[in-house]
């Protein structure tokens, strides 16, 4: 008798393996495809036909675009630091597509949950953590379990599709891929041994022969720190990020190389691509700069880096993460106007702010004129530093 089974797809290489993998082990996989907004209707036709063809109990599609946003754009943004000042948490989503893998299984009224991350990267570690910390199922990790006997787990799960009749992408052979709303990341090939990233490895951002000649400008508006406009139109913040990649990836914003510090220990290196988070970021701090306290602008990155972390890491429901989001929801209460972003292509500048917030002094312009005199200026410098004056004078 078989059992059912959940399992996080996607369509690439690991999870197609693992229907076939499930089924031979006596049970009935339900597929689910939690689309947060990275893929096209032909992909997504795509990845509905290759469950049905690999032989699937059910599958399900299910709109994640706007839970990415409100899950995990909106409190990123906020924080507006990526992980170790760089990496902009592209693979976030991994955390809602647990929640409807699991919303699946309450349906089915199963316990058991499969998901097809390796034991080398980080991904397990954000999927198990998040299944735990919703209740107590079942987790079953093809991938891990192959590895205990074959080292080259890529080349084995080819092999074995093909040997059962199905066909894997060229892609997929050379790469592992993922796509979001957030972006798209590339690993494998020769980016895994510390080389220049071939052509295939290029997901939306196009290459520096293909940018338009003409420059693009764009006008974003804010509300309380989170995105409500793009050029004046007002519009729900799943489809401002999705518009933002398609203006700004042309111009090849936001494609980076990153190699970080990983949750299990291991140096990861990956190219990444998110040209509307990257665009979002560059706003939404240019307006912050301007309309926070100095005291503000210096504490908040400390906070910011820790919900990084935390998220990054796995914790995605521990109790910290909600206290973290307490105090940037709190400093986003006047982060209100308008920012016009302008690139001719790699990088996206903040040219022109709008805000009734900005901190502007009436009667003063920094390096232009004051309306405080020369004595005042003097006995502020003589304050400020009389800690430091006082030291030299004795030390001399």
């Amino acid at each position: 008798m078989s059992k059912d089974i959940v399992l996080a797809f996607s369509g690439g290489l690991d999870t197609s393996f693992c229907v076939p993998y499930l089924i031979e082990r006596g049970w009935a996989v339900h597929t689910v495809f939690a689309d947060t907004g990275g893929v096209d209707a032909e992909e997504r036709a795509y990845i509905e036909a290759r469950a049905k063809e690999l032989g699937v109990a059910s599958h399900v599609t299910v709109d994640g675009g706007p839970v990415i946003w409100n899950g995990f754009v909106k409190p990123f943004v906020w924080a507006g630091e990526g992980y170790q000042g760089q990496y902009p948490l592209l693979v976030s989503d991994r955390y809602l597509i647990v929640d409807a893998a699991i919303a699946r299984a309450k349906e089915l009224g199963t316990r058991a949950i499969a998901h097809g991350c390796t034991g080398m990267g980080n991904d397990q570690v954000r999927f198990d953590l998040a299944v735990k910390a919703l209740g107590d199922y079942q987790i079953v990790a093809p991938i891990r379990e192959i590895q205990k006997e074959h080292t080259q787990t890529r080349a084995y799960e080819q092999a074995y599709l093909e040997e059962r009749g199905f066909e894997v992408r060229a892609k997929q052979k050379s790469y592992t891929i993922n796509e979001n709303l957030l972006g798209v990341t590339l690993s494998g090939g020769e980016i895994d041994h510390w080389k220049a990233p071939g052509e295939g490895a290029r997901g939306w951002c196009k290459p520096r022969a293909e940018w338009p000649s003409e420059k693009l400008q764009v006008t974003l508006g804010f509300e309380k720190g989170e995105a409500v406009s793009l050029n004046g139109e007002k519009l729900p913040g799943a489809q401002i990020l999705a518009k933002l990649n398609a203006l700004f990836a042309p111009y090849g914003v936001g494609r980076g190389m990153y190699t970080g510090d990983t949750t299990i220990g291991l140096k990861g290196r990956i190219v990444y691509e998110a040209p509307g988070l990257v665009s979002l970021l560059a706003a939404h701090r240019a307006l912050e700069e301007a309309v926070l306290t100095k005291q503000q602008n210096r504490f908040k990155p400390e906070v910011a880096r820790k919900w990084v972390e935390v998220v990054y890491e796995g914790f995605f429901h521990d109790p910290v993460k909600t206290d973290l989001e307490a105090f940037l929801a709190s400093s986003q209460s006047q982060v209100n106007g308008e920012v016009v972003l302008q690139t001719t292509g790699a990088m996206v500048t903040a040219v022109e702010i709008r805000s009734p917030h900005i901190l502007n002094a009436k009667g003063a312009t920094y390096a232009q004129s004051a309306d405080w005199g020369v004595e005042e200026a003097e006995g502020f410098i003589k304050l400020f530093g009389m800690s430091s004056t006082l030291w030299a004078e004795i030390n001399r």
